[in-house]
């Protein structure tokens, strides 16, 4: 199934969408919950981000063919770090370029979507709190990154997490491409197969530091190719199984 979050013109809900179609969700997405036999078309409403996480949890240099590309030997433990949940925002969205911005960079990422409270989780069993994926792009402030020795005044900017547009339930998520154009044109190809830590190892790894709520996002690192957007750039995250992501980078 593929949820979608949408605005009808009165009411933010959830809802299958397929074949261009919503059915709305009614009850507790992360409960229970039933799907009505409404249909919407999907250009009756907007999309919105796919969750309304309390906080988007961040791996770094976590694709082999990545810490390759910048001559960075493998880490022995994810990097890790944090996005408030004001810098998420949806499908269609504007990423606000902030003055304060230099060189503002795109990083297509698959992100987990969490189902459930999640502590001190075995991996054995840490797909099974999992509701779902989506795509996500960790936009970042590049000429601030290094400013202060860590990374979270260069990723938390306000639309620096665009995610959607859906989230894909019932996919294996260890074998998908993922790729992101500018304009069309392709700059990050590579596979989730890439990645160095995997999805389980990271949310049992995640757990036993931090209660992972129902709706917060993992996003779980870059594949190469990582590179500048410019005002006026449109910039799509394609995941396998799961869509494309499309925003527009703007001055305001």
């Amino acid at each position: 199934m593929k949820i979608v979050r949408f605005w009808d013109g009165n009411k933010v809900s959830y809802g299958s969408l397929a074949d261009d179609f919503i059915r709305p969700i009614e009850g507790d997405l992360f409960g229970e919950y039933a799907i009505s036999n409404k249909s919407l078309g999907i250009n009756e409403i907007q999309l919105l981000a796919p969750c309304e996480p309390t906080k988007v949890i961040c791996i770094g240099l976590n694709y082999y063919d990545h810490a390759k590309e910048m001559n960075l030997p493998i880490p022995e433990e994810p990097i890790v770090f944090l996005k408030p949940s004001s810098a998420v925002t949806g499908p269609g969205t504007n990423i606000i370029y902030p003055h304060q911005c230099t060189r503002m960079d795109y990083e297509a990422e698959l992100a987990i979507i969490m189902g459930a409270v999640t502590k001190n989780i075995e991996p054995e069993d840490a797909l099974d709190n999992v509701l779902g994926y989506t795509c996500s792009n960790d936009v970042t402030a590049r000429n601030l990154q290094p400013k202060d020795g860590q990374w979270t005044l260069a990723k938390s900017f306000d639309t620096f997490c665009p995610i959607g547009p859906c989230i894909a339930t019932d996919i294996s998520a260890d074998n998908l491409s993922i790729k992101l154009m500018i304009n069309g044109e392709i700059k990050q190809n590579s596979n989730t197969s890439q990645m160095i830590f995997s999805i389980p190892f990271l949310i049992s790894y995640l757990s036993k530091i931090m209660t992972i709520f129902p709706g917060d996002v993992i996003i779980t690192g870059t594949p190469p190719g990582v590179g500048p957007m410019e005002p006026g750039d449109t910039v799509t995250v394609e995941i396998e199984n799961i869509g494309k992501l499309t925003n527009v980078v703007t001055l305001k």
